[in-house]
């Protein structure tokens, strides 16, 4: 049973240095509204630990890792909320005590990773199709602009994000939009328990199996592939993924603890390559890639990691032939565009989008595209 009880975080004034959760958003507001009047541009900084993700900016850095603490959480209503520089492991370990967690897994890449840097990126871990996005889980959010102003939107229940939500526009949008002060997540109860399940296959069968589960209403939150290897994760009650197992068949992996969490986070021995890695979204029904290099799928099929030094655009007409595309994820040519042009109307949005929310071009500039 969840506790009703509502958790308020009083922070008391003090140092930076001894203060470990405070509000330092007035010192953020300030910093942005100087920048803005003398046009310097800004490089937000949290944790930093996903520094080698987009193209290479520069500017001021602007760090929110001292605007730190979790402001609101009620188990019950399953609703938390934290300032953008809290860490990414304490706000999940103050869930785990209560038995809940952040639904779409989101990979930290490092000790020091924030939750203003979370949603930057938009990173989602292995639950991502079945559980959802992190932008599906995203319902409020309070920044600042390119002009220095305070905005919120959303708020911490469902009902208010009904319309326009404009606070899920962060989710991804590498700081380009605003300065993130504090996000509001809903949350959901871990489950009561989880198995792997194991089959040795090739990557034309796994890829076809992934696409016939996905059509069954099996308690699926992860799937893989690799070198011969396809698993699927089974999360739930005991009777469910009991029934769930004994359906799929295959081998129930006795030895997976970690194994879910190492994938999220790059430490699975595949990540291990000094190569570019790119990250190859597609259509789950695509078969194996025109490439000629072992990938590593997951999500059902639609994502697909590739360590290679081909030249950009050949990863890209390739992904581009089966109606997806390629991001460069680590590695290789920074001050190119590491991730795929959108067609010119798409474009063309993000680019008022950029003009509504910063004018003067001053928050994180180029790191999403050259233009933004």
């Amino acid at each position: 049973m969840y506790t009703t009880v509502i958790f308020r975080f009083l922070i008391s004034k003090g140092s930076d240095t001894t203060v470990e959760n405070a509000d330092h958003s007035e010192s953020v507001i300030a910093a942005v509204c100087e920048a803005s009047t003398g046009g310097t541009p800004l490089r937000i900084v949290g944790g930093d630990t996903k520094w080698f993700y987009g193209r290479q900016t520069e500017g001021a850095p602007l760090s929110v890792a001292l605007h730190r603490g979790v402001t609101y959480y009620d188990p019950a209503e399953l609703v938390v909320s934290a300032r953008a520089g809290t860490e990414l492991s304490e706000l999940r370990g103050l869930l785990a005590d209560e038995q809940q967690m952040l639904p779409f897994e989101p990979p930290g890449f490092g000790q020091g990773a924030t939750v203003g840097g979370t949603v930057a990126c938009g990173f989602s871990g292995s639950a991502r199709p079945y559980r959802g996005s992190l932008r599906d889980y995203v319902l409020g959010i309070s920044l600042v602009n390119g002009q220095g102003e305070h905005l919120q939107f959303g708020g911490r229940v469902i009902k208010n994000v009904a319309g326009y939500d404009a606070s899920r526009l962060m989710a991804g949008a590498m700081g380009s939009l605003g300065v993130l002060l504090e996000v509001s997540f809903k949350v959901l109860p871990m489950p009561e328990t989880e198995c792997t399940i194991v089959f040795e296959t090739t990557e034309r069968d796994a890829l076809r199996r992934m696409n016939e589960v996905a059509t069954r209403p099996l308690p699926i939150t992860g799937s893989y592939f690799y070198d011969g290897t396809l698993k699927f994760r089974l999360s739930g009650s005991e009777e469910g993924v009991s029934s769930a197992a004994a359906e799929l068949g295959g081998v129930v992996d006795s030895a997976t603890d970690g194994f879910w969490s190492a994938l999220v986070e790059h430490q699975h021995s595949y990540f291990s390559s000094a190569l570019p890695l790119w990250r190859l979204s597609v259509p789950a029904a695509a078969g194996p890639l025109d490439l000629p290099c072992d990938s590593l799928i997951e999500w059902g099929g639609c994502q697909r990691w590739l360590f290679s030094e081909l030249p950009a655009e050949h990863i890209r007409e390739a992904v581009s032939a089966v109606g997806g595309h390629a991001t460069l994820f680590r590695g290789g040519d920074r001050n190119g565009e590491t991730f795929q042009l959108q067609d010119p109307v798409l474009h063309r949005l993000h680019l008022r989008l950029k003009q509504a929310f910063d004018p003067k071009g001053i928050l994180n500039p180029g790191r999403l595209y050259r233009e933004l």
